[in-house]
């Protein structure tokens, strides 16, 4: 694996590593979303929680990124004002490959940022990280997420049964979708996204990417 990208801008969005001072809008966003949330992100059933646990949340966030052990981000408009939601490229899966997640706030789904976003991360992980593997694995009742796999490329490897607890207490399964190095080498294209490093170096003037 090579260097993390600390800051993805696409059209629309800015993915950046998060700060403990992002607490205030991360909790806004989590908080006006709880309903929304609940039925596909099992961690929201811990919500809501207080401002004080958001900044250890994102003190957290921020040492996993700075030593590559997990690489959370957070979805902003392009000023910066407002958090559209939180994506990451998870190391949990193994060596050489990524899990997407991604969350979007209720206030700003339909408006096709969920595939916005794992468009560019797919780039920053092929392309920066050097990574083989991508996944998104993805409840197969919310259809709305299965979309996005689906628009990028991705196949649909296998259905784990009962792998997460919904907020009713009850089982579920997981789709797992997948990219291989080799299938996005083939159909990648020009991709609108700019990429920077820890110390906000454009990262296409780096030595090292694809």
């Amino acid at each position: 694996m090579k260097y993390p990208a600390y800051r993805i801008e696409t059209e629309r969005l800015v993915l950046r590593c998060y700060h403990p001072e992002d607490a205030p809008l991360l909790k806004e966003a989590i908080d006006k979303s709880i309903d929304h949330l609940r039925p596909w992100m099992p961690w929201s059933l811990n919500e809501p929680t207080e401002i004080e646990e958001k900044i250890e949340l994102l003190r957290g966030f921020r040492a996993n990124f700075d030593l590559s052990k997990d690489f959370f981000y957070g979805i902003f408009d392009r000023e910066e004002k407002l958090l559209i939601g939180s994506t990451g490229l998870h190391t949990r899966i193994g060596k050489c490959a990524f899990e997407i997640g991604y969350w979007i706030a209720k206030d700003f789904i339909g408006n096709g940022y969920a595939t916005e976003v794992s468009s560019a991360l797919v780039k920053a992980g092929f392309e920066v990280e050097g990574i083989d593997r991508i996944e998104i694995h993805v409840n197969p009742a919310n259809t709305a997420s299965i979309k996005v796999p689906k628009k990028l490329g991705f196949t649909l490897e296998t259905i784990r049964k009962r792998t997460d607890v919904t907020f009713e207490n009850e089982f579920r399964d997981s789709m797992v979708w997948i990219l291989y190095r080799s299938e996005y080498e083939r159909m990648r294209s020009g991709i609108p996204v700019r990429m920077y490093d820890a110390a906000g170096k454009e990262i296409a003037d780096a030595p090292g990417i694809i």
